[in-house]
């Protein structure tokens, strides 16, 4: 009977289309949530089923776009609906469902771990389960301690009641880096306690469970695996290449850092390196940056955190090896070597294909927003990058921007969550076939 069962699973596994499930499992939670948000009792004044919608595909997608402020918004009900979308469409339906299945001791069968395993981005599933148990351990504990300590300074000033959900809603959504707040992120500019909060819990969010798993078994740098050592040391590096760019490039701007004193600025410029990649809070105008900074604001956004993390974007490690197969080719050497191993070929090729996918997608969406808008492109550029990146930052244009364009930032947000989401699981799925007509080899000119 038991052998009989496992047979089942395994068909069912066989059967089980994980990029499907996954595409349809954000599509059934942006649904329910616009449902919700339409009810009477979620808004306190007067909204639309396109508000709903937009709204809620922003929350699922971790992305922090908003049409309206969501404090004046929405009631109580309403940013509960909004934050309870950020954190199943972080964690990912099938680990939420998973979640249910523990707590109620039920048994978790082969093709739903088919399906988590594809959405963490692990090409089998062994050990999946566990990778789960933690994963939602340490969501819990990160959400939970963030929320205690951002309460010592919101309890104070909002009350207890008030101050206690504004420290969960923020601990949740920097985790999650969703992007969403109730307070002005720019009345804390000068509070170090408050925005390094949102920094740490956005990071550890953005590293990943897989990083934390191997983290929890190695517990040491040199018996990492190279995924983890390249997610980490990449992370490090774009958040000071990040903090040493925008402090010293925005030092003077009056419109950014000017107007701060010294100490503020240094801060102001690691926390928009951390929230880049892909929280989305801000402490200063990201219309008021120079275009350059602007520009390089837009490849942070473009990069996000890392593999099985609550963080979009084409991914850290993607970059590196993006990188190494660069340095390959200045060098004139046919394999990609990184800290020692090969990288395959074939993973080569999958990170040049999803980089330019989702370079072209934003592209051309900025391209028809710019038709429908007019005037100048940077700013739209900005914001298509911001919305596939799922990052939310803006340079202030999205609100009176038109109904056409806010339809395609809606399929960006959502493109930039399951699309490469199921770009990527398509990358892991698909077998390596041959060639079978083998066409003669032609030398062109190259540049």
């Amino acid at each position: 009977m038991k052998l009989g069962r496992q047979k089942r699973h395994w068909s069912a596994g066989r059967g089980m289309n994980p990029t499907r499930a996954v595409a349809l499992s954000f599509g059934a939670m942006i649904a329910l949530g616009t449902l919700a948000l339409l009810l009477p009792v979620m808004s306190r004044r007067s909204g639309s089923f396109f508000l709903s919608l937009f709204t809620a595909t922003s929350a699922t997608c971790v992305t922090g776009f908003t049409l309206t402020d969501t404090l004046d918004q929405w009631t109580l009900g309403g940013q509960a609906v909004i934050l309870l979308l950020v954190q199943l469409g972080a964690l990912g339906f099938m680990m939420a469902y998973s979640l249910v299945l523990l707590l109620l001791r039920r048994e978790i069968i082969f093709s739903q771990r088919v399906v988590l395993a594809s959405a963490l981005g692990l090409k089998n599933t062994g050990g999946v389960l566990r990778l789960v148990r933690h994963g939602l351990l340490g969501t819990l504990l990160f959400e939970g301690l963030g929320t205690l300590l951002l309460a010592l300074r919101f309890v104070p000033r909002f009350g207890l009641g008030r101050g206690l959900w504004y420290s969960l809603f923020h601990a949740v959504s920097s985790f999650c880096n969703g992007g969403f707040a109730l307070v002005e992120m720019e009345d804390y500019v000068g509070d170090p306690y408050v925005l390094l909060i949102h920094m740490g819990l956005a990071i550890t969010g953005g590293l990943g469970f897989i990083v934390w798993e191997d983290i929890l078994r190695a517990r040491c740098w040199r018996k990492l695996s190279l995924y983890s050592r390249l997610a980490i040391g990449g992370t490090v590096v774009l958040l000071v290449l990040g903090w040493v760019y925008f402090t010293t490039m925005e030092w003077d701007n009056p419109g950014t850092l000017g107007a701060l004193n010294p100490g503020e600025r240094i801060l102001a410029g690691l926390f928009q390196s951390a929230n880049l990649r892909t929280a989305g809070f801000a402490v200063f105008p990201q219309g008021e940056m120079t275009e350059s900074a602007q520009v390089v604001s837009m490849l942070f956004m473009l990069v996000g955190g890392c593999s099985g993390s609550t963080a979009c974007g084409i991914k850290v490690v993607t970059v590196v090896v993006l990188g190494a197969a660069l340095v390959s080719g200045l060098l004139g050497r046919e394999e990609v070597v990184v800290d020692g191993w090969t990288i395959p070929q074939r993973q080569v090729r999958n990170a040049m294909t999803l980089t330019m996918v989702v370079i072209f997608a934003a592209l051309i969406a900025a391209l028809v927003m710019a038709h429908i808008e007019g005037g100048s492109f940077l700013p739209l550029f900005f914001e298509s990058v911001a919305a596939i990146g799922t990052v939310g930052l803006s340079t202030g244009i999205t609100e009176g921007l038109s109904f056409a364009s806010h339809c395609v930032l809606l399929v960006l947000m959502y493109l930039g969550r399951v699309g490469i989401l199921a770009f990527s699981l398509a990358f892991l799925t698909k077998k390596t076939v041959g060639d079978k007509i083998k066409y003669p080899s032609c030398e062109l000119l190259i540049g």
